[in-house]
């Protein structure tokens, strides 16, 4: 029964309940209770259900499919239009010079840069579900790329080829490198597909934030430090794999002197531009309309710069060159290299998923909608293996465009088309003005982009604070990235993290609850001054499940943390008993040789009377000894103190998701052991799944073991004190007859 408060304007923290019940356990509980009766189609019939065709069904399959026909039709013009076209063009002048600079890290010709910001953005609109994603060219995947295409072919391919035209080389080796991205650009795309056809959106789980953020920090250190030579204007050999973050600074350094200083001053100038453009666009956030575009700016100027004073000729500045005007008829990527590229493929597969859809769920969680993982990964497997077939290159979510994308006023993936649409008039008119452009800008561009990810090396002392298991995860993705490269690095990071798991459920933690004092409420008897342990009983909870891994860990614990360990006070029941015995042996030795003594001088009667009282003091003596070495002070104190007040222990299975084979046997073996030195075990908090394992593994086969069950603590509890009160009486103690002689 239950009671409200007196009053209805109380205060929270005064209200008062009251509930009279009896006290259940599991037994008692299930036999008030009705299961409903559950009945459950033939196989054939699923499967025929799940094949049926209407209408409904297919328009639910077709809007999943498609999500811009579930958004479109409802699309409010007076209100996000404007907003979408001022986004879309914000986020179009930096797709730009963002596409030019990222298809240097990929290893191809800048034009196939522009081709991945258009043709994957563009079908994103269709396909995809966040609104406010900015999809396209971003510097870790496409270093990435750059780092399989530079291993598939290297450099040393292209030089020990015997030809007299250095165009031919450079062309050919351009040629292959445009193979190698398209190629992982088609398996990474089909990778994703066939994950998200088959429900493997959860894959990202186990990309944990701090994971993926000491990933893309040393993703940053990758890619800054294969910007340098392109800073510096010098050339040096593209190097890939471990330790290419080393043999690439070697490099430079070893090349330092034959620093271009023009191609220098060039991008130092455009990186103190772009650097003052970032501070000014966040200290007046609020006050200016859009961003400036200071990108756009910088790519403007210099290529002006550059075609003026002729940079190229006067002071052997690189330059971006050649851009085809349009766009490429399709071609089949070369799929003769798809199994050099297979594991590549994964790795970009899995990490541009994880970049798109962590920065997707930020934008949901801030506008109130839901995105869908699986559908995601089937949006990212379109534009990439139906973009390779358009010469792009793989993509994902870039984190400073979608910034722009959403700041700017973008409601919709219309923004993204629009960006897309800027890109593809480039391409088909003036792309041509940008061949100009010197390499050091695209440089200057992607440092200054990183300065996002190089702020990520607070992290360290975030996760310092907060947890250290979540900082060695981050310093090993971080350290094993730019040590092994970012594929392998990768690898070792995920196989790092999955192992924190397994040391987690090796080391849970282990506590004895107390009650709060005329409550129901039970807390750690360690963190609380007023929460009282139960006189006579222990409770006992581990924040884990009970299963092979950590059984033996759990006994373990259960013996230290409530002080009493059955095999130890058995073992010591058996020794004392043992040396009872044999010092009443010793001493019916003793007696025969007295009575012998006694026969042979029984003339003597002075002597006899001697022995007699030798006799009864030998025995007096000798009982007395007995019974004090029947156990030793440091036996007693060690084995039976502990004990001498508790006949209860109460496990807590509250924080318990499921129970296997092993942590029944070993539920079992704590339950038998107990009950040999006379304390009871009663089990408490198991949900329903947990007692469903327990009935299938034939815990409940005993009828007494459902009894052992209780739906609550304070149940567990009322029923120890009222079966513990003799116990509580009586002090546990090893109990020994004596023989009688």
């Amino acid at each position: 029964m239950e009671h409200a408060g007196e009053h209805e304007t109380c205060l929270e923290s005064d209200q008062m309940y009251c509930v009279e019940r009896r006290v259940y356990n599991q037994g008692a509980l299930q036999g008030q209770l009705h299961q409903k009766e559950k009945t459950s189609l033939p196989l054939s019939q699923k499967i025929a259900h799940s094949c049926r065709f209407s209408s409904k069904k297919a328009k639910s399959v077709l809007f999943r499919f498609l999500p811009i026909l579930k958004w479109l039709p409802r699309y409010p013009v007076k209100e996000y239009l404007l907003g979408d076209i001022i986004s879309g063009i914000s986020t179009g002048v930096m797709q730009l010079p963002q596409g030019l600079a990222y298809a240097m890290l990929a290893a191809v010709p800048p034009v196939f840069g522009l081709y991945s910001s258009f043709y994957p953005v563009f079908l994103y609109t269709f396909f995809g579900t966040s609104r406010h994603i900015s999809i396209g060219t971003f510097a870790v995947i496409s270093l990435m790329i750059g780092g399989v295409a530079v291993r598939v072919a290297p450099d040393e391919m292209f030089n020990s080829m015997d030809t007299n035209s250095t165009n031919s080389t450079d062309s050919l080796k351009e040629d292959l490198r445009v193979k190698v991205a398209v190629a992982v650009t088609l398996l990474s795309g089909i990778i994703q597909l066939c994950l998200g056809f088959l429900r493997f959106g959860f894959v990202a789980i186990y990309l944990t934030e701090p994971l993926v953020r000491g990933f893309t920090t040393a993703a940053a250190v990758h890619v800054f430090t294969s910007q340098l030579k392109y800073l510096l204007g010098i050339q040096t050999k593209r190097f890939s794999g471990p330790l290419s973050v080393l043999y690439s600074l070697i490099a430079v350094f070893s090349n330092i002197t034959k620093t271009n200083i023009a191609a220098l001053v060039v991008g130092l100038i455009c990186m103190v531009l772009l650097l003052s453009g970032k501070e000014i666009n966040d200290r007046f956030k609020k006050k200016l309309p859009v961003p400036i575009p200071m990108e756009i700016i910088v790519v403007v100027i210099g290529t002006g710069v550059s075609a003026g004073m002729n940079l190229k000729e006067t002071y052997g500045v690189d330059i971006v060159g050649y851009i085809p005007k349009g766009l490429r008829p399709p071609a089949v990527p070369d799929i003769r290299l798809i199994p050099a590229v297979f594991v590549d493929a994964i790795a970009i597969a899995i990490v541009g998923f994880s970049m798109a859809v962590s920065m997707s769920k930020i934008f949901a969680l801030k506008h109130g909608y839901t995105i869908d993982g699986n559908q995601e990964l089937i949006a990212l497997g379109i534009c990439n293996s139906t973009g390779s077939f358009f010469q792009t290159f793989a993509i994902t979510c870039s984190m400073s465009r979608s910034l722009v994308q959403e700041s700017t006023g973008g409601k919709t993936q219309i923004a993204g088309t629009l960006s897309s649409i800027m890109v593809l008039l480039v391409i088909v008119a003036v792309g041509y003005l940008f061949e100009p452009l010197p390499q050091a800008v695209l440089a200057a561009i992607v440092m200054v982009n990183l300065k996002g990810m190089f702020k990520q090396f607070g992290d360290i002392a975030h996760f310092w604070r907060i947890s250290k298991i979540e900082l060695a995860i981050w310093i090993v993705a971080f350290l094993a990235s730019v040590l092994l490269g970012l594929d392998y690095g990768l690898l070792a990071s995920v196989a790092f993290a999955m192992i924190t798991i397994v040391y987690r459920t090796q080391s849970p933690q282990y506590r004895i609850l107390g009650q709060i004092p005329n409550t129901d409420i039970y807390f750690d008897v360690e963190e609380y001054e007023e929460v009282k342990e139960c006189p006579g009983i222990k409770i006992f909870q581990a924040n884990t499940s009970l299963y092979f891994a950590n059984s033996e860990l759990y006994i373990n614990a259960l013996k230290k943390k409530t002080g009493v360990d059955p095999c130890e006070i058995l073992a010591a029941r058996k020794k004392a008993q043992k040396r009872h015995t044999k010092e009443l042996q010793h001493l019916r030795e003793h007696e025969k040789k007295a009575v012998l003594r006694l026969t042979n001088d029984v003339d003597n009667s002075v002597k006899h009377e001697v022995m007699n009282d030798e006799l009864a003091l030998n025995g007096k003596t000798l009982a007395t000894e007995a019974a004090t070495q029947e156990f030793s002070p440091d036996e007693l104190e060690h084995f039976m103190k502990p004990v001498t007040n508790i006949h209860s222990i109460i496990l807590d299975f509250s924080p318990v998701n499921f129970v296997d084979s092993v942590g029944v046997k070993a539920l079992k073996s704590i339950i038998k052991e107990y009950e040999e030195i006379g304390i009871s075990i009663y089990v408490t908090g198991c949900n329903g799944s947990v007692v469903d394992n327990l009935a299938r593994l034939q815990f409940f086969d005993k009828a007494p073991f459902r009894d052992l069950l209780f739906p609550s603590i304070h149940d567990a509890v009322l029923t120890s004190q009222v079966k513990g009160a003799s116990a509580l009486q009586t002090p546990l103690n090893v109990v020994i007859s004596t023989p009688t002689s």
